[in-house]
């Protein structure tokens, strides 16, 4: 390898006439709420804008030019957007309909539960500055996208945009619900299993055998009403536990929004069932409903601490035991911070939460004491670009990209400044696993989204990260983040979601003395495992 970024492919190389294109929906209530969610999607894939209003002359010309931009990008462009005009109607039977002519395999949507922009004390209840029925059209998006989900078996990945998100920072950083990343994870038997969120529930594909080519899946993790998002933590054994957010209807008309938990303890053996953990504001379902996406992590003695934005844009902590016993949720108070929370364990066995702070560029820690109280600092030197924060491979430490040259950095607490790691382009948060052996050194291996949508992969010597990370384009394209895993027997795998449904992955040459790849394989089929 050479110490500078490195276009060549190494060995894992996805021939270019296999990377398929694939139909992405965007379901909106008027033409004009499709402008930014069509600027967000990259060359490459062919849009279809379902629409359930005409909305305005001027709303309807805006998405035109927004279309012919994109077709400009290398975008293919459908017929012009579809109106529904579902007044009265049955919204959700109308959408579904327009989504089995048009067979997406992602769509993007609205967010079905905005945060409040201030609060009528007279009346008890949260502020919106959008209309209602953005909201109501994005959770019947949801609702259309899993049912075609589950009538047809093929996956559908959902994208929830916050409104009036700054769209030059990339589709990370608008998403309500996060990407998630190290989402695949190596079981005791050596056999590996990825883990997605989907508009119908989390699906889960395995290995077949230790190391092996074959995979099993995708399957369906039980769980009616998981938002499209997932978090994926391993315990100090090990064992890979899930964390969500559940959103499930009332009798009177309004909306309950859960955390839950679920973990796998055998590698193609069902998790356990998810299990809910409430949330900050559950006594109240019109706070409760906006809250933020959970972060975990565990410390060296087996205690599980879930971390969560609430309602009043600080952090919110619930803790079990390693006896198995949960606390209350409690609220840590501070600074008020955007939905973006990393939790890491630290070298001496704690647990910290570091989260983007919402009305600066900066980033709050929060550590706890020997005794558990919690205390903010608020001194960390980073600018941080949202949707681009993750675990370092280092204990206690966090990656993201620069808010200004959007270049990749890893940050370790106490650091006087974050360390570069190379001029490496590209968007979202990286992966990273640690433990890579190589010409006799050990390293820590960076994967993410290149500037080009392919996966990157980013090496420097284990817990010394610096500018001369090396970087290389692996190849094959990349949707959401890239993930690598280090097994049980010692060997490396990439993992990449591509288009066509398809979830690629390449291992390790381990006759090369180089950090050398197989050629990408599909894992598994495209259709659910019913």
């Amino acid at each position: 390898m050479t110490r500078r970024t490195d276009r060549r492919a190494g060995g894992a190389v996805a021939d270019p006439q296999r990377h398929a294109s694939h139909v992405v929906a965007v379901v909106v209530p008027e033409p004009a709420d499709a402008v930014p969610l069509v600027a967000l999607e990259p060359p490459g894939a062919e849009l279809a804008v379902v629409c359930l209003g005409p909305g305005t002359k001027e709303g309807r010309a805006a998405l035109d030019r927004a279309l012919a931009q994109a077709a400009e990008r290398g975008c293919r462009v459908a017929d012009g957007p579809r109106v529904l005009r579902t007044e009265g109607g049955d919204t959700v039977a109308a959408l579904l309909d327009a989504l089995r002519e048009i067979g997406p395999e992602r769509l993007r949507t609205l967010d079905p539960d905005p945060v409040h922009v201030s609060f009528d004390k007279v009346s008890g209840t949260p502020v919106h500055d959008g209309p209602a029925g953005h909201a109501r059209a994005a959770a019947d998006a949801l609702a259309a996208a899993r049912a075609l989900q589950l009538e047809t078996g093929e996956p559908v990945y959902v994208e929830c945009h916050r409104a009036k998100a700054d769209v030059r920072l990339g589709a990370a950083s608008c998403l309500r619900y996060p990407l998630p990343v190290n989402w695949l994870s190596a079981g005791f038997d050596g056999r590996l299993t990825a883990f997605l969120p989907t508009a119908a529930g989390v699906v889960r594909r395995f290995q077949d055998a230790p190391d092996g080519r074959s995979w099993s899946g995708p399957e369906l993790i039980e769980g009616p009403g998981l938002l499209p998002g997932l978090t994926v933590v391993r315990d100090p054994h090990g064992f890979p536990h899930l964390f969500g957010l559940r959103r499930t209807p009332r009798p009177d008309g309004g909306v309950d929004v859960a955390v839950v938990h679920a973990a796998q303890y055998r590698t193609g053996q069902p998790p356990t069932p998810w299990q809910p953990l409430g949330g900050p504001n559950a006594g109240d379902w019109r706070k409760g409903r906006e809250v933020g996406f959970p972060t975990a992590a565990f410390d060296a003695a087996g205690n599980l601490f879930v971390f969560a934005r609430n309602f009043g844009h600080s952090i919110s902590c619930r803790r079990q035991s390693a006896d198995g016993s949960w606390s209350p949720w409690q609220h840590l108070g501070g600074t008020r911070v955007a939905d973006e929370l990393v939790a890491v364990t630290t070298p001496y066995g704690g647990v910290e939460v570091l989260a983007r702070a919402r009305d600066t560029a900066g980033v709050v820690r929060w550590y706890a004491d020997r005794d558990g109280a919690w205390t903010e600092d608020r001194t960390q030197p980073l600018a941080v670009r949202p949707g681009t924060m993750a675990p370092a491979p280092e204990p206690g430490g966090i990656l993201f990209r620069d808010l200004e040259s959007n270049r990749p950095y890893a940050w370790q607490p106490g650091a006087q400044a974050p360390s570069p790691l190379g001029d490496a382009e590209g968007s979202g948060p990286p992966a990273a696993v640690r433990g890579v052996e190589t010409d006799g050194w050990t390293y820590s291996l960076l994967v993410g989204a290149g500037p080009r949508g392919t996966c990157a992969l980013g090496v420097y010597p284990e817990g010394r990260p610096g500018p001369d990370a090396w970087w290389r384009d692996l190849g094959a394209p990349s949707y959401g983040v890239p993930a690598a895993e280090v097994s049980r027997t010692g060997r490396l795998t990439v993992a990449t979601r591509a288009p066509g449904g398809r979830l690629l992955v390449a291992h390790r040459d381990e006759r090369a003395a180089s950090l050398a790849f197989d050629d990408w394989r599909t894992a598994g089929d495209r259709r659910l495992t019913m």
